[in-house]
């Protein structure tokens, strides 16, 4: 049985024009890997690659402009909870006969990418090495699969009609460090660039402390 992205591979004629892959599978396959002797990419970044290139030729098929900074900009929109931008753009693509909700209904989730490189595809990555940025990877993962939990759980909701008119939920997930000695909270990505959760507390001694950082998600 196929999954989503053969489906949706199949549907729209998806192909590859960069040089060197053969077709969408083996471009995907070897940037998660790296076998094509650039940094591997995680799961999230080929899932938006794979939904811009979708809303790419979906534009092409209806003669829409399909400049790189158009796409870009205008899939962050179809992302977007602003809701009223989004109508907007909504308006707009169905005036050159594309139905918004057909395309988004087609776009993928991280899982689904996880799923057709893991199962699908039967792909293997080498185990992350000390050098290999697995911490920060290892929260993105985190948080990504509570941003999709999150999701689904709204979206359940506005079934039951207990949240109306919700729509398509956008959901912000972010990781924060506590600083043990005071209440001061920092995003752990910018934590991780300076070096430090706070800068009054930055160069105690840990063993003088007994608190510990707190994340929460």
């Amino acid at each position: 049985m196929s999954c989503k992205i053969d489906t949706v591979v199949q549907k729209h004629d998806l192909d590859i024009s960069q040089a060197g892959y053969g077709d969408i599978d083996e471009y995907l396959l070897q940037r998660w890997t790296g076998e094509d002797g650039r940094p591997a990419e995680g799961y999230r970044s080929l899932t938006e690659w794979f939904n811009k290139r979708l809303l790419k030729r979906v534009y092409d098929e209806h003669n829409r402009q399909t400049t790189g900074v158009k796409v870009e900009s205008e899939y962050d929109v179809l992302q977007s909870k602003d809701e009223l931008t989004r109508r907007e753009l909504e308006d707009d693509l169905r005036t050159t006969g594309i139905d918004a909700d057909e395309v988004t209904a087609d776009m993928i989730s991280w899982s689904t990418m996880r799923h057709h490189l893991n199962d699908c595809l039967d792909g293997t990555k080498e185990t992350e090495t000390a050098d290999s940025d697995w911490e920060r990877k290892s929260v993105e993962i985190a948080s990504e699969q509570v941003e999709e939990k999150a999701v689904e759980a709204v979206r359940s909701l506005s079934s039951k009609g207990e949240i109306a008119d919700s729509g398509e939920p956008g959901i912000a997930v972010n990781v924060n460090l506590s600083c043990p000695e005071c209440h001061v909270q920092t995003p752990f990505s910018k934590a991780v660039e300076r070096g430090y959760v706070c800068g009054d507390h930055a160069h105690d001694d840990p063993e003088n402390g007994d608190g510990e950082s707190t994340r929460s998600l």
